[in-house]
């Protein structure tokens, strides 16, 4: 049987509240100009954001298509490093609006990347809705067009973010703290 380390994780942004945040973000993209949106989900650490929003965006009275894309822009470490993308989308995105969803938002390297891809490849208008935001990491000239929260300069997991492919199963933001 393996060993598991475990690690005590301090809530940042509880359940409840991504939960109501979602739902205020997509009555924001609702009341947006985006129409006809195929969203895109920037994998791996957006897929439980991206689920959640989209659902909330039906609620809203939108029906976007979804796409994937997965981009690495981390090397073995927590820094940012060469965007690659590893796996594209199968949609045209020519004249459409795109709605890209990520994580969090840091050096903005990889949204620039995946904005500037979309458009280049044609698309009407690229949005970005992020669930956190680290504004004091930015490196590239890029916000967000909706952003969940903003987030202090600290690594963390849960509700699809990692650490060494642990903690993307909690049902809340959090920081890793210690050894339990």
């Amino acid at each position: 049987m393996p060993i598991v380390r475990q690690k005590k994780i301090e809530v940042l942004f509880s359940a409840e509240q991504i939960a109501a945040r979602n739902r205020e973000l997509a009555e924001l993209i609702a009341l947006s100009d985006l129409r006809n949106i195929l969203v895109i989900s920037i994998l791996k650490g957006s897929f439980v954001f991206a689920a959640d929003l989209i659902r909330a965006l039906h609620g809203a009275g939108l029906a976007p298509e979804v796409e994937f894309i997965s981009i690495s822009s981390y090397g073995a470490g927590t820094e940012a490093g060469e965007v690659r993308l590893l796996r594209d989308v199968d949609t045209d995105v020519a004249g459409r609006d795109v709605l890209l969803i990520d994580d969090i938002l840091e050096s903005g390297n990889t949204l620039k990347y995946t904005r500037d891809l979309m458009l280049s490849r044609g698309a009407r208008k690229v949005g970005i809705a992020v669930l956190l935001d680290k504004s004091m990491k930015r490196k590239a000239d890029l916000t967000a067009d909706y952003t969940g929260f903003e987030c202090p300069d600290q690594f963390v997991v849960g509700y699809g973010m990692d650490v060494a492919h642990a903690f993307r199963e909690l049902p809340f933001v959090g920081v890793v703290t210690g050894d339990a």
